[in-house]
This record gives structure tokens, sequence and C-alpha cells, in this order.
């Protein structure tokens, strides 16, 4: 078990105490403004207590105080904050870790120069990864709700909640039948032959040629379909299911081998992968054949979108382009601030059925007499759950969908009513600053690491937004002083 600090206490030869840094105030590049939202944090004690205690409760826990130090708290927040807030892979924050000397000031170890320590990809990652989305959200909601005193200008100012979603993309290709056919294939020959060869098990030398045999008869069959041609891709299809179905009880024999040499975890774990494409090699082999030979028209709850994310949703919004998303929903929940106060990935759901539990959770963190409004567009529309939040919050800005009566149009026409509907647009740009900042399509692997990326995402958008807002204040401060200075 790793025994891990909050962060090193003993300042070391070179460097600077976190709270004498000075973050450049008119930088246009988006680093600045995170590190001086994580030195807020640092140097806010309530702040600082509050999400160390959830990092020590989540990551550390009561079974791992003994064993030789992992990474600081602080650097992996420190980090997995940076690596969302810049938009980057790894390696890049590989890079960012061991040369950006504002950086390692705010982690609060020297440059590599004065024997400060350096950082490697993989530990970048694993550390990164001992977070889950759970701890990202109760470190967010700590965030906001006092990084809000920041914005206020009157200490008694109310929440105006907005509410919107989009979809957050997943790794994939776009999936049809055929392609997701090969990627079975080609995983299942490359990973029987890796642990054929490691077990020093026979046939899989001609491990090229299948891979090269059935993609290119894939890629025919692609072809075929792009250009018409029915009876073409009748034989095109029976003859790629035939090399499919040939490979598909090799490697069920292979299998059956494999088993009886594996022993130690790691074969057992690739076995099991092995298994897992196999049975999806099986599977798109009855679609294709179903839905290319026998016409059959495939049910959307059979379909699957991404042998490799295989949680990705097949979403329809409702837009010009593009007309379909793969992905997840996300809920979003912003205020007057530009402040994500709170946020979901929604499986499987519905934008109708989310807007409750959202409001409850809202009520949970800031208090139900905090919020003075909640907006939404028609995609929320349901009368009951209006009349719900209505009950609860003081304005409710939820325009029905299609006809309405004289009572709804009244409602719909008063002033406040307009005034929070035309604002509620500006939930548009903040989704939009959210995308190019890495938001837009998720890198990491299965559906935690998607709402881990997710939560790093949004926390470090809303330390940007607080983080400029500490910067704005200081260099108007410092404008202000000059210019009386000059006056004297």
């Amino acid at each position: 078990m790793f025994m891990r600090k909050r962060f090193e206490c003993q300042l070391e030869l070179g460097q600077t105490a976190i709270e004498q840094i000075q973050i450049p105030l008119k930088s246009r590049d988006e680093l600045p403004p995170i590190l001086a939202g994580l030195q807020w944090i640092f140097l806010t004690p309530e702040v600082n207590e509050s999400v160390f205690q959830v990092l020590e409760k989540k990551i550390q826990g009561p079974k791992q105080q003994t064993g030789r130090p992992g990474m600081d708290l602080w650097h992996i927040l420190v980090l997995g904050v940076t690596r969302l807030g810049l938009d980057c892979n790894y390696d890049r924050l590989e890079h960012h870790a061991n040369y950006d000397v504002l950086l390692r000031e705010i982690l609060g170890i020297p440059t590599l120069k004065e024997g400060g320590r350096s950082f490697h990809q993989k530990t970048l990652s694993q550390n990164v990864c001992s977070v889950d989305e759970e701890l990202l959200a109760q470190v967010n909601a700590i965030i906001v709700s006092h990084g809000r005193k920041e914005f206020k200008k009157k200490e008694d100012e109310k929440i105006a909640a907005k509410t919107d979603s989009y979809v957050l993309e997943t790794n994939v290709h776009f999936p049809t039948d055929v392609n997701l056919l090969w990627d079975a294939a080609r995983k299942s020959i490359e990973l029987c032959r890796e642990l054929s060869e490691r077990l020093g098990v026979a046939g899989w030398r001609k491990d090229k040629f299948w891979k090269k045999l059935i993609k290119s008869q894939m890629r025919q069959l692609g072809r075929i379909r792009q250009s018409g041609g029915k009876n073409k891709e009748e034989r095109l299809g029976k003859a790629y299911l035939s090399r499919a179905r040939e490979l598909e009880r090799k490697v069920e024999e292979s299998q059956r081998e494999l088993i009886l040499r594996a022993v130690v975890a790691s074969d057992l774990l690739q076995l099991e992968e092995i298994r897992y494409f196999h049975g999806m090699l099986v599977k798109h082999i009855d679609l294709v054949d179903r839905r290319l030979l026998q016409g059959e028209k495939i049910p959307h709850d059979e379909k699957l979108f991404s042998l490799f994310e295989p949680h990705t949703e097949w979403i329809i919004k409702g837009k010009t382009w593009p007309p379909m998303e793969l992905g997840h929903k996300l809920l979003l929940t912003t205020d007057q601030y530009q402040l994500v106060l709170d946020y979901k990935v929604m499986e499987k759901s519905a934008d109708q059925l989310e807007t409750l539990p959202m409001a409850r959770r809202l009520f949970e963190n800031y208090g139900e007499e905090a919020i003075e409004s909640m907006s939404f567009d028609k995609g929320f529309s349901n009368e009951q759950v209006r009349e719900e939040l209505e009950r609860q919050v003081g304005l409710v800005v939820m325009p029905k969908k299609g006809r309405r009566n004289a009572e709804e149009r009244e409602r719909e026409s008063a002033a406040k009513f307009v005034k929070l509907k035309n604002q509620h647009s500006a939930v548009e740009s903040e989704i939009n600053s959210m995308e190019h900042h890495g938001l837009n399509r998720c890198p990491d692997k299965g559906l935690h690491g998607y709402k881990r990326y997710v939560g790093f995402g949004i926390l470090a958008y809303n330390l940007h937004q607080i983080g400029k807002c500490l910067l704005t204040k200081k260099r108007k401060a410092r404008e202000k002083s000059e210019r009386r200075r000059a006056a004297a």
C-alpha cells in the first residue's frame, strides 16, 4: 500500500512557497488562470481543508497509512486538472510537469536543474486514474460553493441556475456491422497470436495472412455498399462471412489449448480478452448474416456501437449536423457567473427524467433558499416537473413544446420569464468553451474512465473561471494603484 501525504511541507533549496508565486496577470495562455484557481484552493484555509479531507478519504483510505510514499494528494489534483485544462494527453502532461517552471512552483517542487523530482508518463496516468468520479463531484461542489463568493456583488445574491445537455463523444469510429466484425476478428487474431507465442502454443504463424485476407474482403464489401449492386454485395458478404466463420472456429479451438497452458494472472486476463472478442466475433457474424443475407432489420437494442467502448450510446439530438452522435449526454447546470454547479453523465436517460434529481442535488449542495430561478430549454418541457419545481423555486423557466393555451402564453410572456429565457442561451457558449478545452471527445477507456474525465474537465473549467476572476481583480487593483502613484 502507498502512504500519501497531502503536500510536502518542507521547502527545498530553490523552491518558492506557493503563497509567494507570482502568476502572470495578462497572459492569454490557458494555464495561468487554472494555476491561479489551484493557488486559491491551497491558500484558502476552509477550501484547502475540505478538499484535502475528501482526497484523503477517497484516495488514501484507512488502510493506506503505511508503505512506501506515493504521489502527494496535491500533485494528483494539480496534474489531473492541468491535463484537462490544457486538453492534453499524458505525454504532453509529462512535458509540462517536468519543464514548466510555473506549474512546478504550484506543485511545490524545484526545477529539474535544482534537483527536483521528475515525472514519468506511466506514473502520471496511474496516479490520476486513482481518482474516481464521486470524489471529483464532491471536490467540485466544494470549489463552486466557495468560489461563488469571489464573483458575488452582494452577499445575499441568489443563484440563477441554467440547465442544458450536450453529447460528449467517446473515442470510437463510426460503427457498421461489417467493420465491427473486422474489429472483433483483428483483436481475436492479435491476442491469440500474442498469448500463443508466450505460452508456446502453435497455430498462429500466419496471423498477418489472416488479417490481410479478412480486411481485404471487408474493404471490398464496403466499396460495393457505397456504389450499390445487390448481387455483388450478397456474394462478397457470403465470402466475408465464410472467412470470418473459419477464423471463429480457429479462435475457439485455440482457446481450449490456451486454457490448459495459462497459469499466471496476466495470461488469464488476456484469455478473458480473447473470450470477449471471440464472443463479439460470433455476435457480429450473426448480425451481418441476418442483415446482409437474410434482409432482416436489426433491432436497436441488439446493436453494439463499439467493441472497445461498449457503453457508447447512439444519440440523436435533432441537430441538422451531425444528425447522430456517439457517446453520452452530459447534463450541466451553470449559474450566472458561468460556473458549473452540477453535472451528470446520462446513461440511456432523457432530459426530463434527470431534471428533478438534478434539482435535489442543487438543494442539497447549495440550499433550497439559495436558488432564485431555474431555466431550461424546450427539450426539458414537462408540466408535472415544472409544477414540482415551482413549489420549491421562485421562478422556473421551462418553455412548453407545441401549442400553448392562454394561461401558458401569459406566464411565458411575463417580463422575468422572457429575460431569463433570453439569458438561458448563454449556456450554449459555456458548453462551447468546455468543448474547446477537452470536453468534446473523451480519450479515456471504459465508463469509469469516461466519468472521471468529465469530472476533471468540469473541475478544470470551474478553476479556470475562478482563476480568471481572481487575476482580473488583481490586475485592476494593480492598475488602480499605479494610477494613484502617477497622480501623486
